[in-house]
């Protein structure tokens, strides 16, 4: 298998797949944890899942970008990695409410 940087492609692929699988938790469990905090469900409140959400959203809607949108494909492509990188903190964030929420629909024995 060849090599570059230190990972192996196989090493890559592992990598990236496993960052997706973070995005999508992220956007998975984050609307389900926000009703449970407004509700009072859940406590404490995770704040840096609110944070790094908060942060991902301002990057998209600000006009201000690492690389300008009207470069075409670059443009676009700074968003997707950097927005992808936010979410994966999100979802970081969001393992104790994952902890709760599992623990909490477990069926009683």
């Amino acid at each position: 298998m060849a090599k570059k940087g230190g990972l192996t492609r196989v090493g890559r692929l592992r990598r990236r797949s496993r960052m997706l699988g973070q995005i999508a938790g992220a956007l998975k469990w984050f609307l389900p944890m926000t009703r449970d905090v407004l509700s009072g469900r859940y406590r404490p409140v995770p704040w840096r899942a609110f944070a790094w959400m908060l942060a991902a959203l301002a990057y998209l809607i600000s006009p201000l970008d690492l690389i300008p949108d009207f470069i075409m494909l670059l443009g676009l492509v700074d968003d997707v990695f950097i927005v992808g990188w936010l979410l994966t903190r999100v979802d970081m964030a969001l393992s104790d409410y994952r902890h709760w929420r599992d623990a909490r629909d477990a069926p009683s024995e």
